[in-house]
């Protein structure tokens, strides 16, 4: 299974979910999120990393499957991604058109079951935006973390794993979903952002034992 593809962004297609990425000789099309295509149209000629996933798509009874390739900015993107697809009646498709937000607003959007909200996404109307919430709700508090990321670019990089991988850790480590989310929101104020999970956790437990 390919996860990870790093290449020259050859091409944004602005009329569909996907671009052509060139790893040496050979150009790549990868299916991508409104979001994520937004975040790309500005790095044509530029070296990008794409975690991805595959799937099949055609009629298995008719022998005409097509392997396809996915691609996201960041691993928490993707994971979000796959979340989404598991609600019935949404599938790879349907999931590409319908996330043109940002995770964060669409994860605190299920968490806060605004199913109102949910269903102005492409795609998704309020039978399926109910769908989400039920299936889904509980599973969202690590992707509404990512509420205050700037752009679609930034939403890349690091930034965003680096904050669920801590969210995990503390949860791993005891901590509640409520106090796992308390504790990485309280990153944001801090001038020197986190570059990894270890430098995120020394800040997290500096504010814990801060003087009061």
């Amino acid at each position: 299974m390919i996860t990870r593809i790093s290449g020259t962004v050859d091409r944004v297609d602005p009329t569909a979910n996907a671009v052509e990425i060139s790893i040496g000789p050979v150009v790549h099309e990868v299916l991508v999120t409104e979001l994520v295509r937004r975040g790309l149209q500005q790095k044509i000629g530029q070296p990008v990393v794409l975690h991805t996933l595959e799937y099949l798509e055609g009629n298995p009874t008719r022998g005409n499957l097509v392997p396809r390739l996915v691609g996201f900015l960041s691993e928490v993107e993707r994971e979000f991604f796959e979340l989404i697809c598991e609600v019935d009646g949404v599938g790879v498709r349907k999931a590409l058109r319908a996330i043109i937000r940002p995770v964060g607003e669409i994860a605190m959007a299920i968490e806060e079951q605004d199913a109102k909200a949910l269903s102005t996404l492409p795609g998704i109307g309020a039978a399926t935006a109910e769908r989400m919430i039920a299936k889904l709700r509980r599973r969202m508090p690590k992707f509404a973390l990512l509420i205050a990321r700037e752009s679609p670019g930034e939403a890349a990089g690091g930034a965003a794993d680096v904050l669920a991988e801590t969210f995990d850790v503390l949860r791993s480590l005891g901590h509640s979903d409520s106090d796992a989310r308390r504790l990485v929101d309280a990153l944001r104020s801090e001038k020197k952002k986190p570059k990894d999970v270890q430098e995120a956790l020394e800040a997290v437990y500096r504010q814990v034992h801060r003087p009061r």
